[in-house]
């Protein structure tokens, strides 16, 4: 894999969680090939394997391992195979996380009269839903990052990259849940910086704007392919008039890991995202 800049991370141990996804396995490639031991974490072993398999046909180092990020026990006993095979964590990516659409309004805004309609308002989102939103992302950061801090915290020079959103900045609509849960992934990004500060341990993340995948296709894509009414209404915000692309996640990601590039740089949420957050709209 081609990077962006040389960046040496020779020696060091990178894990990373959701990595059987698109935009994770793309950075577990790109850490990779800047010379770390990658170990990928995902619920799908399988999943997670078959990107670490890539890795290692490209010359790299990885393995893929069976990890739920809300349960402690089953991090426990991944990070316990982890240190069997490459050693202490010096890197986190905390890349689990999304979305449901039980926690979503059909809606952007609620009319008069649409509480008797048959159609989900914020009056009938699903709690269920909505708590596995939040789970998802802020409990599928704070406990791997609770597991795997405890071999950086001893040591030092080691960092932690968590994965925002810049609907952190300004709530999108429809999505209640998710922009609230990737809210708390800001704020507790800020909260672990300082509270690791005096460990050595640096704490950032990244803030992705709209990427066009697999995962939201259906969302941005009418069938014959032209955009759909909300792909018109990003682009339309997005001062760059473009969708990103999952590459172009890597520069900040490496810069931000490096402790030779960013190691007086920690509590930064970094958007991504063409220019969508400092936008008015006028």
């Amino acid at each position: 894999m081609k990077l962006p800049f040389k960046v040496d991370l020779n020696g060091k141990v990178a894990v990373i969680t959701g990595a059987g996804g698109l935009i994770c396995s793309a950075l577990a490639k790109a850490v990779a090939a800047a010379g770390a031991k990658v170990a990928l974490l995902d619920l799908n072993r399988d999943k997670a394997q078959a990107y670490a398999d890539e890795i290692v046909k490209d010359g790299g180092t990885a393995k893929g391992y069976a990890a739920n990020v809300l349960d402690k026990q089953s991090l426990e006993e991944c990070h316990k195979q982890i240190l069997k095979d490459f050693g202490k964590c010096d890197i986190l990516i905390n890349g689990a996380g999304g979305n449901n659409a039980r926690a979503n309004t059909d809606a952007e805004y609620y009319n008069k009269g649409d509480i008797d309609k048959d159609m989900t308002t914020f009056f009938g989102l699903n709690r269920e839903g909505v708590e596995f939103v939040f789970d998802l992302n802020f409990m599928g950061t704070f406990l791997p990052t609770q597991e795997f801090a405890r071999d950086m915290v001893e040591r030092g020079g080691c960092n932690i990259l968590n994965i925002s959103s810049m609907n952190a900045f300004t709530p999108l609509t429809k999505i209640p849940a998710y922009s609230g849960a990737k809210a708390a992934i800001s704020n507790f990004t800020q909260w672990l910086a300082v509270h690791f500060s005096k460990a050595g341990v640096r704490v950032n993340a990244i803030a992705p704007g709209f990427l066009s995948t697999a995962q939201n296709k259906a969302l941005l894509w009418n069938e014959d392919g032209t955009p759909t009414a909300r792909t018109g209404k990003i682009l339309a915000a997005t001062p760059m008039n473009r969708f990103g692309e999952t590459d172009e996640l890597i520069g900040a990601t490496l810069f931000l890991i490096s402790e030779e590039a960013a190691g007086f740089i920690t509590g930064v949420v970094l958007p991504i995202d063409g220019g969508f957050s400092a936008y008015s709209g006028v």
